[in-house]
């Protein structure tokens, strides 16, 4: 067995009614001026008000930033970090989807460090970590709560960069089922989607160690048990899943990695502005196509985490099961295709460079070169 490490410097606070408690946490820290970084969409359903009211009746000053849009830009962070210097905000609460924590961490880098967020792409460019942040996820998908990665689009490049450090994750996580209830089907489809790609790749990747195993694996089966039974509306206890599962795919990607199917996804999502979680449930089955022959076993392990009866198939066979088992899924939720996403034949060879040369591609479980990305985009436009 290889020697491993494995960090998780966030607290998790789970269970129903838990973002109540944010006027308390934030005063346990000490702190008495947050900044609040979401989206218009989530205060337009009531969401921001029902978590910001503990901190009115505990007299906590307090400000909103709501500009995050999807794929958040770094034109968006620079100016949320304007916010919260001339606000003098002493700590950062996101509330939201992945854009939102995304967010919330590179201002953190920001007000700890300075410059722009251009400066600290890549993996451990953070010096000393950022300030406070309470991250309350609001889809079932980012699992950015528990993560140490910001994923920001360079507007310049239109070029999603990451930047990664253990220094730069959330001190609190308040994981509330509570916030998912009104989540519309087409959310849970895609983020749920993005959630499954996480334990996939964070399993089956180069960087993957035995506790990102066990939480992968697990997560895939709580995702694949929950995710129809809560776009249908028909369980609670499935959303309540759902949040869990996203959460636990985000332990273990956030300590190994993500792969090629990430790859492929920031590259379309950088170049036409692809809601994350689509375009990952858009590739997954085909990126899983091209790496199930790198493990037979734990293919074969995922197809069974998903439900399918493999006894008696060859290695090959039951590695291959995953592979249609995410194909089913697909076909189940509605996933759009990638002609249907806007994609053009013709932008299929930049996509491929672009994608041969992010950040987690040597994490992918077999070698991948710009050549079998545009192979693998072809297929999947096909």
């Amino acid at each position: 067995m290889n020697n491993f490490e494995f960090v998780l410097p966030t607290k998790i606070s789970f269970g129903e009614g838990v973002s109540q408690n944010l006027a308390d946490e934030i005063k346990k820290m000490g702190h008495s001026r947050p900044m609040v970084i979401t989206d218009k969409g989530l205060i337009a359903a009531g969401i921001i008000d029902k978590i910001t009211a503990s901190l009115a009746e505990s007299k906590i000053q307090y400000k909103i930033f709501d500009g995050i849009e999807p794929n958040p830009r770094d034109i968006t962070v620079q100016k949320a970090y304007q916010m919260a210097e001339e606000y003098d905000a002493d700590m950062l609460v996101a509330i939201g989807g992945g854009s939102s924590m995304d967010t919330a961490k590179a201002v953190g880098v920001l007000m700890t460090h300075g410059g722009t967020i251009n400066d600290y792409e890549g993996l451990d460019k953070i010096q000393k970590p950022i300030c406070d942040l309470i991250a309350i996820p609001t889809t079932v998908g980012t699992g950015s709560e528990v993560t140490f990665w910001s994923v920001i689009t360079d507007t310049k490049r239109h070029f999603k960069m990451s930047i990664g450090s253990p220094l730069i994750a959330a001190k609190l996580a308040l994981v509330d089922p509570l916030l998912i209830e009104s989540l519309p089907p087409s959310m849970i489809a895609a983020t749920g989607m993005d959630a499954l790609t996480h334990a996939i790749e964070g399993y089956t990747c180069k960087a993957a160690e035995p506790i990102t195993d066990a939480c992968g694996i697990y997560a895939i089966q709580m995702i694949a048990e929950n995710i129809r039974k809560a776009i249908n509306g028909t369980s609670k206890e499935a959303n309540a899943n759902m949040l869990l599962g996203s959460l636990i795919a985000g332990i273990c990607f956030g300590n190994s990695d993500i792969a090629g199917v990430h790859c492929m996804g920031e590259a379309l999502g950088g170049l036409y502005d692809t809601p994350h979680g689509v375009a990952m449930a858009v590739l997954l089955p085909y990126v899983m196509e091209y790496n199930y022959a790198s493990d037979y076993e734990k293919f074969a392990q995922i197809a069974k985490a998903m439900g399918e009866n493999i006894d008696g198939m060859s290695p090959e066979m039951a590695a291959f099961t995953a592979v249609k088992a995410v194909h089913k899924l697909n076909k189940d939720l509605n996933i759009p295709s990638l002609k249907d996403l806007g994609t053009k034949a013709e932008d299929l060879p930049e996509l491929a460079k672009r994608a041969s040369v992010n950040v987690s591609v040597e994490s992918n479980p077999r070698t991948a070169t710009e050549a079998d990305f545009l192979d693998i985009f072809q297929k999947a436009y096909q």
